[in-house]
């Protein structure tokens, strides 16, 4: 089944998987509760990213933002746009180098559209827009249910 992207003439992958959860394992050294990644739907070598979060109410931020209404905190939403742009530069082909990692070092043209419940599922396209190693530049956006949720620019940097 094939899901909506950002507008209404683009669609998701074919709902095949790309990297499942156990890969998605071997690929970031994030583990739980700060893994926001499940899968990855989508991949086009050194330049576009689609993957996949299952928001439950499981999550541990919700037993404090809030207790009466759970809502994804954006930081968090922010997060899991940043381990998906990871994830990019870890399998292209020019991507990152051996037995370095990716380290978040900015984010601008952040912005978020809609509130994130349990329940929803997000997904996240980032795209690479520039690269100059150690920096890599980033773009993306979360859709649930075909609609815009958040968009931003991230930066990353190559690091021991």
């Amino acid at each position: 089944m094939s899901h909506s992207g950002t507008d209404n003439n683009k669609k998701y992958s074919n709902g095949e998987v790309v990297y499942d959860a156990v890969q998605v394992l071997g690929l970031l050294p994030h583990r739980y509760p700060f893994l926001m990644v499940d899968k990855v739907i989508e991949v086009q070598d050194n330049s576009r990213i689609v993957a996949v979060k299952a928001v439950t109410h499981n999550e541990p931020f919700f037993t404090g933002h809030f207790p009466d209404r759970p809502v994804m905190p954006g930081v968090m939403i922010l997060e899991a746009m940043a381990q998906t742009a990871a994830i990019l530069a870890k399998v292209s082909s020019d991507g990152l180098i051996e037995g370095k990692y990716m380290y978040l070092v900015g984010a601008t043209d952040v912005k978020w559209k809609r509130t994130i419940v349990p329940g929803d599922t997000l997904y996240i396209e980032m795209k690479s827009e520039k690269k100059r190693r150690p920096l890599w530049i980033m773009t993306g956006t979360v859709t649930v249910d075909g609609k815009l949720a958040a968009s931003a620019r991230v930066s990353a940097m190559e690091a021991d």
